[in-house]
This record gives C-alpha cells, structure tokens and sequence, in this order.
C-alpha cells in the first residue's frame, strides 16, 4: 500500500518548529530548501533562487500563483533572468508549469521529490 504524502498545509500546522525571539528580520519567515537541489550539479545559482523563491511563497498557501514581475522585483533581478530560470527549473523536471492565459499567472507545481532530483540524489 503506498503511503500519501502530506500536502504543505499539513506539514506547516503541526508546527513541529518553533521560533522564539524573533525580530523583523526573522518576522517573515523561512524558507527550507532541499538540499540536493542546493548541491545539484549543472543548475545555475539563478535558478536555485527562484525555486526557493517560488517555494516561499507556495509554503503560505499550499500553492503559488506569482507573476514573473513580481519574482523579478522580489529577487531584484530581470523578468527576462526568471523567465530563463523558470525554463530551466521546468527543463530540468524541478517545476511544470499551467498556463493560465493572457493576463493570468501561472500556476507553479514544484516537485519535493526525487522526479527533479534524481540525477543529483547521490550528490550528499
């Protein structure tokens, strides 16, 4: 019998973290990022960057809708720098992508397993 992953929304409420003595720095939050895709091997640090990013935001609501200008201005760099990230991220089987139609986000399905990861898996 396969086992069924929890969403991130289940994750998130068993709140099996707890930070005390926050400030504003830390008042936002954090942002876990597996780390076989920070060790992988051929993926640009751009597109590192924007899976976290894209990660972040999802992490709140179970799902993430943002549009490239905003990830642009949310990582301080171009449209055209997420744009080529987001191919590659979804090039390399880390995120697909649903296009929604003209003037709609995307919608971002980010892979947590080893669909992405699994020519990096050995990469400890």
């Amino acid at each position: 019998m396969a086992m069924k992953m929890k969403s991130i929304g289940e994750v998130i409420q068993e709140k099996n973290i707890v930070i005390k003595g926050g400030d504003v720095f830390t008042q936002g939050g954090f942002t876990q990022v597996p780390n076989a895709l920070l060790r992988a091997k051929g993926v640009s640090q751009g597109a590192k960057l924007v899976y976290a990013m894209l990660l972040s935001y999802a992490w709140h609501n179970n799902s993430c809708f943002p549009g490239q200008d905003r990830l642009a201005d949310d990582l301080s760099i171009s449209r055209q720098s997420v744009n080529t990230h987001i191919k590659e991220l979804e090039r390399k089987d880390y995120i697909s992508i649903k296009r929604r139609g003209l003037g709609k986000p995307n919608t971002y399905t980010l892979f947590m397993t080893a669909r992405g990861l699994q020519s990096t898996a050995s990469n400890k």
